[in-house]
């Protein structure tokens, strides 16, 4: 067993050496050899005790200075807890609505298109089913035939209403010749012109909203080779 300098006997060892206590003998003579310690004589401080902690600004004693924030868990409570909530819930809410405006906005524009598209397709099968008639009414215009009579008056009054839903008749002597919208029933040849030609129009082309409900039945002239 250790003696104390106090003469107080020293604890038994727990075997954990951390949790021993540990003494310093501040002994000017050894006990053992009767000699003067050299640290003693010289006046040189003892050996500080290992449990006493390390000057400031030390490594030892800078590596032991902790952030006092570091690992702290703040859980809000009370009315900050409420506060956080409502504004997590509100944040949901404001993202819920405004995918559905989003949604709502792309179901508008795609109802728009289809009833347009709708609207162009039902035009464009009435007047399918009225190009016959209006043929007839061409004819008779060119002839002169509605001049002075009551059905002239029925006819402009049947193609002003077809105006209003986007239709329209084309096909011109004298227009370059386009096969999109040309349908060539005769060709020939000439030094008159530079580019295939319409040069006479046997049925008017129709066509609504851009769409070609009948192309124009033409006679093409095209430059000599």
């Amino acid at each position: 067993m250790t003696e104390n300098p106090t003469g107080a006997p020293a604890p038994e060892p727990t075997g954990d050496p951390a949790a021993e206590t540990r003494f310093t003998d501040k002994r000017r003579i050894d006990p053992e050899t009767g000699a003067v310690r050299a640290s003693a004589s010289a006046g040189t401080p003892a050996e500080p005790d290992g449990d006493a902690p390390a000057p400031a600004g030390t490594p030892a004693a800078e590596a032991e200075v902790e952030d006092p924030l570091a690992g702290l868990d703040f859980e809000p409570s009370g009315a900050d807890a409420e506060l956080v909530q409502a504004q997590s819930v509100a944040a949901e809410r404001l993202e819920d609505l405004q995918r559905l405006q989003a949604e709502y906005v792309n179901y508008r524009k795609r109802v728009d298109r289809d009833r347009s598209v709708a609207r162009d397709q039902a035009v464009a099968g009435v007047l399918e089913a009225l190009v016959p008639v209006l043929d007839d009414v061409d004819l008779a215009r060119q002839h002169g035939e509605l001049a002075g009579t009551p059905f002239a008056a029925v006819a402009e009054k049947l193609e002003a209403t077809l105006t209003r839903f986007g239709w329209e008749r084309f096909g011109e002597v004298g227009e370059p010749f386009d096969p999109q919208v040309h349908e060539a029933l005769m060709h020939q040849h000439s030094d008159e012109v530079t580019e295939p030609t319409v040069s006479m129009v046997m049925q008017a082309g129709h066509r609504v909203a851009g769409r070609v409900v009948r192309a124009a039945r033409v006679a093409v002239t095209s430059p000599d080779a």
